[in-house]
């Protein structure tokens, strides 16, 4: 059987092309002698996390043979937030190595295509639930379902009970060819909408426009929502047409970002940082005290359709996780104003070096992310500079989006937009504690990560 060192450095540094080799032999590409039995992946399990864990030192390290299964192994060594300095690991996770290689590596997914509101709830069953995204190329897109829609039922349980149960399961699909039955209302009318999930490709940026504000102001807004090498294309060519239009400020939806590859979100900062970049760190990985010599650096490029402009808009919210919550760090550690608009974000400064054993990747925390001024740990997410709550009833980045809305006031005037009882719209506080560990994939989404390669 394969070492836990030996494992961890066939990935190098998560070489996504690698490790789709090692899924195709079996998963940690393991010689003849791999079994893949259970108690030989609990070793194997328990030999990496000693090693590899960033919290090796602070988490547990029970006898593997108490634990009848992997899982149940895997949630006991996960640290439980003794130390003051950082909170319980709510992050760490596993999934099949095909679904981790067909996002990271094919910028494809397996679902059903749609997302829904049900984390803003926070399980007030008196509130409607709606759909907040729909992928442009997802078998949801192709019969119609829209954000905005609300969710009457999913296979017949309404959504005041999905909601109170916190239970979205449903739209995570176990396979090609399942089915899903919704009941969908629009302006007041119902339809049934019947979905096959299917393998689809992601389409990570969106919405790309040039607008103008109330004062003249031209504004180049963009959304991007998966931090995949796939986004590096359409995103230059957003920012060679904001160029080209002489666009003044940019606005930068992450929302729904929850995270990806280290390497797109650097490139993605350094379009908006340009020269103010130039030769400093965007971020850097700091691995577990047995692994300084991993340590790694990421910086500031200078593309040549770099904006070069002093201050970013961002438009950001509790979904907005790992590597997007980075690009925000990196960019104010380059000295760059950013402008944050919504809600907290996750709160996620940490990330993972996927390892692949017996049809498993493991994304165990591996290490913590810092900027350029060692700035790091916002375990409690970024506070917005302007808070403003979300209205998922319209289209994403249209005029009568509210965080869109604040973007061209803070464009047009430099301050928060003035609020019904005539204040500047204030921080906003935290309504919950961040992603619950282990959660399943939330509402549609794929978990957060923050992946260096």
């Amino acid at each position: 059987m394969k070492s836990a060192v030996s494992a961890r450095r066939g990935l190098g540094l998560a070489s996504v092309p690698l490790l789709l080799a090692l899924a195709a032999c079996g998963g940690g590409g393991g010689s003849g002698g791999d079994t893949c039995s259970v108690a030989e992946q609990k070793s194997w399990l328990a030999g990496y996390m000693s090693d590899w864990y960033f919290w090796t030192r602070l988490s547990p390290h029970p006898d593997p043979a108490g634990y009848s299964s992997v899982a149940s192994l895997y949630s006991a060594l996960l640290y439980t937030g003794t130390s003051a300095d950082f909170p319980a690991d709510r992050w760490s996770y596993v999934q099949s190595s095909e679904a981790f290689s067909r996002f990271f590596g094919d910028g494809a997914t397996l679902g059903y295509g749609l997302s829904v509101a049900g984390l803003e709830l926070a399980r007030n069953a008196a509130l409607p639930l709606h759909v907040r995204h729909v992928e442009a190329l997802s078998p949801a897109a192709a019969q119609g379902v829209q954000r905005g829609d609300q969710v009457v039922s999913i296979n017949g349980r309404s959504a005041a009970d999905l909601v109170a149960a916190d239970d979205f399961g449903a739209l995570t699909p176990a396979q090609a060819g399942d089915t899903l039955s919704l009941v969908l209302r629009r302006a007041g009318a119902d339809r049934t909408v019947n979905l096959t999930a299917a393998v689809f490709n992601l389409s990570p940026v969106g919405g790309a426009a040039v607008q103008t504000t109330a004062g003249g102001r031209k504004l180049g807004y963009v959304s991007v929502k998966d931090m995949v090498s796939q986004a590096l294309s359409p995103f230059d060519a957003a920012m060679a047409s904001f160029q080209a239009a002489g666009v003044q400020d940019v606005v930068l939806d992450l929302r729904y970002n929850g995270g990806g590859l280290v390497s797109t979100g650097a490139t993605l900062a350094s379009y908006l940082a340009g020269s103010r970049g130039t030769g400093l760190n965007y971020a850097t990985l700091k691995f577990n005290s047995a692994h300084q010599a991993s340590n790694s650096h990421y910086r500031f490029s200078n593309p040549g359709a770099a904006l070069n402009l002093p201050r970013v808009i961002v438009l950001m919210g509790r979904r907005t996780c790992s590597a997007s919550e980075q690009v925000i760090n990196g960019l104010r550690g380059a000295g760059v104003q950013v402008v944050a608009v919504g809600e907290a974000t996750c709160g996620k400064p940490v990330g993972f070096q996927p390892t692949a054993y017996c049809g498993q990747t493991y994304s165990a925390v591996n290490f913590e992310s810092v900027n350029q001024l060692d700035q790091g740990r916002y375990f409690s997410g970024f506070a917005p500079t302007c808070a403003v709550a979300e209205d998922f009833t319209v289209p994403q980045g249209s005029a009568a989006d509210p965080l869109m809305a604040a973007a061209r006031t803070v464009a047009d005037t430099g301050a928060c937009p003035v609020t019904a009882d005539g204040q500047r719209s204030p921080l906003a506080a935290r309504g919950d504690s961040g992603l619950p560990r282990l959660r399943p994939l939330a509402e549609g989404d794929p978990r957060p990560g923050m992946i260096p390669r």
